[in-house]
């Protein structure tokens, strides 16, 4: 009898256990709610795991708070449950939330920098996504030492902010942001190309802010060697470089800029009003990115002097002044 009841017993604690795991397996691994997005939650520094997961139900990351409770003591107790933003896809279970906890997947928010924006349009770009306060990321921008071994004349990192896509967990500091930027310029402007720049009798400061009116005048490739010849041709002749983009620059950092280059302004006096100077305006005007630098420092092998838009994005190329008067008579007096 004894026997029996012990059967009877085992028989029972057997299904019951085995009812338990499929509960909890249903628990963790059954796919939450359907979503058409990512889902993107936070889990706050110095909460307990109960605490946590309070805070993931009622932002409805989980259904029930015991399910998630007791696979993380049961399957993840030696990992600690990490703060910080994530994201995830789905469809997702409770399961998929306790990895993503407990092995720190933060979400990395993307940030493409377009080439050709300013410091202050870049700082405006962090601030619009929430990734940094615009006077927190030009206070960093205001720190030159990063570029010392580059540049010892810079004021502040206006062209050294390269143009790329980055990832960046919320959060993250300004200095961090501009770091990363500036190391991807390092990284790019190699051995090579410093050797290029004394070839051909610049400095990489030169060469930085050359690249920036490249990257103002066109956005087209195959264009940035022409303008850069024309720019490098007109140095070697003593020209001024006439660089409409280089008073707006001034104009903008000013908040004097209505959208369009007037004739008033070309006589604005500024040291960056490369229609009154001649040479290179004192600093970078944007920040370029690589193929504006590589026309920077491989001009076309062209005698061009002159450009005009087409009204189109293009632009017309002249050796003579004649030729670019005939161009400008029918690009743009006609329109």
């Amino acid at each position: 009898m004894v026997l029996r009841y012990i059967k009877v017993a085992l028989i029972l604690s057997h299904a019951a256990l085995l009812t338990f795991s499929t509960w909890l397996a249903l628990e963790l691994y059954t796919s939450l709610k359907p979503l058409e997005q990512k889902l993107i939650f936070e889990v706050d520094r110095g909460k307990n795991p109960k605490a946590i997961s309070t805070t993931l139900k009622k932002r409805e990351v989980i259904k029930k708070k015991w399910p998630f409770l007791l696979g993380y003591k049961l399957f993840f107790s030696d990992e600690s449950l990490k703060a910080g933003e994530y994201a995830l896809y789905p469809p997702f279970s409770t399961k998929d939330v306790l990895v993503a906890i407990t092995e720190g997947k933060i979400y990395l928010h993307p940030l493409t920098i377009p080439e050709g924006l300013t410091a202050k349009e870049t700082s405006r770009l962090l601030g619009s996504q929430g990734l940094v306060k615009e006077e927190e990321f030009l206070e960093a921008f205001s720190k030159t030492e990063e570029i010392s071994s580059y540049d010892l004349e810079a004021q502040n990192l206006e062209g050294y902010l390269f143009p790329e896509t980055y990832f960046f967990p919320k959060g993250t500091p300004a200095k961090k942001i501009i770091s990363t930027m500036i190391f991807q310029f390092k990284d790019i402007f190699k051995k090579e190309w410093t050797k290029r720049t004394r070839e051909i009798g610049f400095t990489i400061r030169e060469v930085v802010i050359l690249a920036s009116l490249i990257e103002k005048e066109t956005s087209i490739s195959e264009e940035k060697k022409l303008v850069s010849a024309v720019f490098h041709n007109r140095l070697k002749r003593g020209m001024k470089l006439d660089c409409d983009p280089t008073i707006i620059y001034v104009l903008k950092l000013e908040d004097r800029f209505e959208g369009r280059l007037r004739t008033k302004h070309l006589t604005y006096d500024t040291p960056y009003n490369t229609y009154l100077y001649p040479g290179l305006p004192p600093g970078p005007i944007c920040n370029p990115g690589k193929e504006s630098l590589l026309a920077a420092l491989y001009p076309a092998e062209e005698d061009y002097l002159y450009f005009v838009s087409r009204n189109d994005g293009s632009h017309q190329f002249s050796r003579t002044f004649r030729e670019h008067q005939r161009a400008v008579l029918h690009y743009q007096k006609r329109k």
